[in-house]
């Protein structure tokens, strides 16, 4: 097992372990009453957890219909009808979907009770599970309402990964690709060299990547947790990921939104941060391996620029991106002219 400490409104540890069910029994058995949610899908793979508690199995919908109000308000009159207090626990075994949601969740029962994350999908591991950001989407865009609660423990066990579809895979690996990018280099050497889509019997090096990923972000979170300003550059190639995201309605992953938005965040960076094209073609390279899309349709910038306009990173009128001039060196990038973004945007249109 290897440890990660993350500071923020508290410190916790992100465990990451080959045995959840035991790390998770250990770290929950102090509470008296439960909540343990998860999706459907995963039904079969929640064990009855035997300890002296109460315990509370609530399965949720699948995917973003996870992260809606009426999900939400479904979630708040279980935990009304259990008869949950604030001296109680939630559990949260799932995608990022399912941590977001039940995060959120833990921060609005009576104004914040404790939660742990069981990240079960790649992106959740590296990502949604890690950093303290919980919340919904709104029919305006993704993750517009929520707050800052940090889980008590993260359990990461990469034997989740056996059952995840090479899409899936494929899909969390852009998010340990931006880590890469952002703050480790070593992370781009291993992708260099690994076929991990095709290939997951590796488990020394997957675990080495969701160890360094998610110590990229919680060295992040840790400087920064409420996104002043450091921490603005874990949103390197989201900022149109999430547009996209949106706009398909979801029919991409969160992970293929960000690969093209991160290959248009390379180009940004190119053209306004002086990246070296040998970085850009990088970007293509890595994604493209792993079938990950890299463009989206021309037709659709100008309701990807209002879909960016309201995202939670903008500010006024402004549209905020995070570049790179070098592997491991961001900036901030504002103010940029609709035709400027339109110039960067054609790179990456079909």
């Amino acid at each position: 097992m290897s440890v990660i400490a993350v500071k923020s409104e508290h410190q916790y540890d992100i465990h990451i372990c080959d045995d959840w069910l035991k790390t998770l029994t250990e770290n929950i058995t102090a509470y008296s009453r439960i909540a343990i949610f998860y999706p459907q899908s995963l039904k079969e793979n929640i064990p009855q957890i035997s300890i002296d508690s109460e315990v509370h199995y609530f399965p949720l919908p699948e995917g973003e219909a996870a992260k809606s109000i009426k999900t939400l308000a479904t979630m708040w009159d279980w935990m009304g009808a259990a008869g949950f207090t604030r001296s109680d626990l939630v559990v949260a075994i799932g995608g990022g979907t399912i941590t977001d949601v039940a995060g959120f969740l833990s921060a609005t029962w009576l104004r914040g009770i404790d939660w742990i994350a069981v990240p079960t999908t790649l992106a959740g591991m590296v990502d949604a599970s890690v950093g303290g950001k919980t919340g919904i989407n709104s029919d305006y865009g993704k993750n517009l309402i929520g707050s800052f609660h940090s889980p008590q423990k993260v359990v990461i066990d990469s034997h989740w990964l056996e059952s995840l579809s090479a899409r899936d895979i494929a899909a969390g690996l852009a998010e340990v690709i931006k880590t890469g990018f952002i703050g480790d280099p070593q992370i781009l050497e291993i992708m260099e060299k690994f076929d991990l889509v095709r290939d997951r019997s590796n488990y020394e090096i997957i675990n080495e990547l969701i160890q360094r990923s998610v110590a990229v972000k919680a060295h992040v979170v840790s400087a920064d947790f409420k996104e002043s300003f450091e921490r603005e550059i874990l949103n390197y190639g989201h900022t149109l990921g999430h547009a996209i995201e949106k706009h398909s309605q979801y029919s991409l992953r969160h992970g293929e939104a960000v690969s093209i938005g991160l290959v248009f965040a390379a180009h940004l960076s190119q053209i306004h941060c002086g990246l070296d094209a040998t970085v850009v073609a990088q970007h293509i390279r890595l994604l493209t391996n792993l079938g990950l899309p890299i463009s989206y349709e021309q037709s659709a910038f100008s309701e990807l620029l209002a879909l960016m306009s309201v995202d939670k990173k903008s500010r006024g009128k402004m549209i905020r991106f995070v570049g790179i001039s070098q592997v491991g060196t961001t900036q901030r990038l504002e103010g940029l002219s609709t035709d400027e973004l339109a110039h960067a945007y054609e790179k990456i249109s079909i």
